[in-house]
């Protein structure tokens, strides 16, 4: 297990070298990041010496070597727009994002497995079909789109709830939240809907189907013959072996749920590192830009780590075939 571990460990490593080569080598032509910073007045001499402050006249060995020595300290530079060390920018967003990905993630979670048990067990019910329905139309719609309908329904026509914005916040030590306040929990609903509905649809449509694979096996079977009662078939055996392939599913959705996150953040206008990505674009702020592809293919790769190792835990025949190989 421990060797497993570590190969998982250095492998993770090698991805992230990757990821900073190309985080490198893409933003570094995204533009010339200087004619962000000044007025279209400023001289050459004043231009020539941003460039030298920067290091952007460095050589490109030296730029790279700097950038993942400062990288592997978990400093990413100086934004170009903001003038403020990005690292601190990161951290200032990172509470709204991972909130909203948990609550996103939380009401995909409980929502997918719900339905998706119900519809494997009373598959020809109305409410069955209308889970099913419902799945269709998070996985065909776009999210920008699911938000807008949003907005226009609860925003809009009825008035419920903020249309954009985080609400009140409550800071504890440099984390900050929203679960505190009523305001910051009717402004979460509408984002955490969107950004999750998705992730619903597939975690239900896999519980659905793991759940009729599983009901059709010899052992399910050899339950009910030896007189056990429906509920301990399908959540005690039944339910228990189909979440087996979910928690990888659902651990590897947690990184999309971040990282897509910038599409729900720029339509409700959510104070996180996504929408923070989205003003670094548009005004070029290299530092910025490979700092979020950073810190989430971080939290890709670490997920990914996690899940592996849960998944050779719950699953006893990986535990040996892991134990075989060494």
């Amino acid at each position: 297990m421990l060797a497993f571990t570590l190969r998982r460990a250095i492998q993770a490593v090698g991805v992230m070298i990757a990821v900073g080569i190309i985080a490198f080598s893409m933003f570094r032509f995204a533009g010339d990041p200087v004619n962000q910073m000044v007025g279209m007045d400023t001289s050459g001499a004043e231009r020539a010496a941003i460039r030298k402050s920067l290091g952007l006249d460095d050589p490109v060995i030296v730029q790279f070597g700097r950038y993942v020595g400062n990288a592997a300290q978990f400093k990413f530079g100086v934004s170009y727009q903001f003038r403020l060390p990005v690292s601190n920018l990161l951290m200032e967003r990172m509470p709204a994002t991972l909130e909203l990905a948990i609550c996103a993630t939380i009401f995909a979670m409980l929502s997918g497995i719900l339905m998706g048990v119900y519809s494997a067990l009373r598959r020809d019910t109305w409410l069955a079909h209308l889970f099913q329905a419902i799945s269709l139309i998070g996985i065909s719609l776009p999210t920008f789109l699911i938000g807008i309908l949003l907005i226009y329904l609860f925003s809009v026509t009825l008035g419920w709830l903020p249309s954009f914005g985080r609400g009140d916040v409550v800071r504890i030590g440099w984390w900050t939240t929203g679960l505190l306040t009523l305001s910051g929990l009717k402004a979460l609903i509408m984002p955490s809907i969107t950004l999750g509905l998705f992730q619903m649809t597939l975690i239900m449509r896999l519980v659905r189907a793991e759940m009729l694979e599983v009901m059709r096996t010899d052992y399910i079977r050899f339950a009910r013959a030896r007189g056990l009662s429906t509920r301990a078939i399908h959540f005690g055996h039944a339910l228990r072996n189909t979440l087996v392939p979910v928690i990888t599913v659902a651990g590897l959705q947690f990184g999309s749920v971040i990282a897509f996150a910038i599409i729900t953040e720029t339509v409700f206008q959510w104070p996180g590192m996504g929408l923070l990505f989205v003003q670094a674009v548009q005004n070029v702020d290299i530092p910025i830009m490979a700092a979020y592809l950073m810190m989430v293919s971080l939290i890709f790769v670490t997920i990914n780590l996690v899940v592996d190792i849960l998944y050779t835990i719950v699953d006893p025949r990986l535990r040996s075939t892991v134990s075989r190989a060494h």
